[in-house]
């Protein structure tokens, strides 16, 4: 069997030195309303990570980071509606705009699950269930194009410290998943900063930018991760199902097979038990091999380090809209070891990438490309090397963006203090 593993997973990782630095602002635009806050368990008060906010009525949506935090910015014309928040095995809760104002901190009650409804429409076992997945995807999907804007956030660690960030808002033509077309990204501003010091002379770049994210989406490429013609190379088994808003959720497990010893993915398939729709997946890629999964993703390198990925995971999510099921969010979490000839330690590095789809439409026009070549994303391209800097703050003001980690957060005061300090006296 010959897995058709995509370029977007390349990392390129060369042998240089260069010194950045960022001013990172947000305008706040009079017409529209931001509003920040976090999401957690009603009773544990644990952060709900990747939680959805969605603004009742339209697409216009965001998403909370890895400790429930997020930023929701929303038209001024818009005020008077109310904004639903959606978690998997929690209930859904519609909340008034003038109320998230006063108070921006929600807490989800979980949902409960009664056994009795497992065996509702339940098939056979976990494969049969999968191949109906793959079957129905045209069924479940808009089939018309879907024109999206999104935010794409790339960072990359040193250990814990962060050694480069760059963002992008996207406009995106998604093909229908029935096509055989590849999606189009069209760049409508990028900024970023590299700190290279940090990174040991080694820069490392991830191939593919926001390309990466979205063939993550298993519905519209499942040929990356696993397709109705390899699933014969993968074990399928029912986990304890949960709910969306009292929509019962089968789970199901899927492995590689032991006797294959080529890199394959392993993880959870969260499917609809009414439409077996995908409504989230997350999954990883098995790196034991260390010689193939490193041919895998590092496409050059110094010649004295030896470099293999020691984690790669990946997480994809979807919405609903009107009974129609589309890409909402992917997640990329890639870690790599660097072993140095002559050296006594190794070093570590993390790779992250998210793409968050904040408005959509759907839409019969063909996409066409820009007249302006540069602003045309190819799943080869670097996006760190298109970037020039944290620069135009009005602009991002009326985007909304996934709010940063407090790492983040951090490192830009810092960085904001030391330019502060460099800045000639007039």
């Amino acid at each position: 069997m010959k897995l058709q593993y995509p370029y977007y997973y390349s990392l390129v990782m060369n042998l240089f030195l260069l010194t950045g630095s960022f001013v990172f602002a947000q305008e706040k635009n009079n017409t529209y309303i931001e509003i920040n806050g976090s999401v957690t368990d009603s009773k544990t008060k644990a952060p709900l990570v990747f939680a959805d906010l969605i603004v009742q009525g339209t697409n216009i949506a965001t998403i909370t980071n890895t400790e429930g935090d997020y930023l929701l910015k929303i038209p001024d014309s818009l005020k008077s509606i109310s904004v639903v928040v959606q978690y998997l095995g929690y209930e859904d809760q519609t909340i008034s705009i003038p109320v998230l104002l006063s108070n921006a901190n929600i807490r989800l009650n979980p949902s409960i699950t009664t056994l009795n409804e497992v065996t509702i429409n339940a098939p056979k076992d976990a494969e049969t269930l999968v191949r109906l997945m793959l079957k129905r995807k045209g069924d479940n999907s808009f089939n018309t194009g879907i024109s999206m804007t999104g935010f794409y956030r790339e960072t990359i660690k040193k250990r814990r410290q962060n050694a480069s960030l760059s963002e992008a808002v996207v406009e995106i033509y998604k093909q229908p998943t029935t096509s055989n077309k590849r999606d189009a990204i069209k760049i409508v501003k990028v900024r970023k900063n590299t700190n290279y010091s940090r990174l040991d002379t080694i820069a490392l770049k991830l191939q593919g930018g926001p390309f990466s994210n979205l063939f993550a989406d298993i519905i519209k490429y499942p040929q990356y991760i696993f397709s109705e013609e390899n699933l014969s190379d993968y074990t399928f088994t029912f986990d304890k199902p949960t709910q969306i808003n009292d929509q019962l959720i089968y789970i199901v497990n899927f492995k590689q097979r032991p006797e294959l010893k080529i890199p394959l993915f392993y993880g959870k398939l969260y499917i609809d038990s009414q439409n077996f729709a995908l409504t989230s997946a997350i999954f990883s890629l098995n790196v034991d091999n260390k010689v193939l999964a490193s041919e895998l993703f590092v496409r050059k390198k110094p010649n004295k380090a030896t470099v293999y990925p020691t984690q790669a995971n990946y997480r994809v999510n979807y919405r609903t809209s009107n009974g129609k099921w589309y890409y909402s969010y992917s997640n990329i979490l890639l870690t790599f070891k660097v072993n140095w000839k002559g050296r006594l330690f190794s070093s570590y590095y993390t790779l992250n990438s998210e793409m968050a789809i904040t408005d959509w439409k759907p839409t019969n026009v063909k996409y066409e490309k820009p007249n302006n070549r540069d602003l045309i994303l190819r799943p080869s391209t670097i996006l760190v090397d298109e970037a020039s800097g944290f620069n135009d703050p009005e602009f991002w003001g009326e985007y909304n963006i996934i709010e940063p980690e407090k790492s983040i957060e951090n490192a830009i005061k810092k960085i904001n203090k030391q330019l502060d300090k460099e800045e000639p006296q007039s």
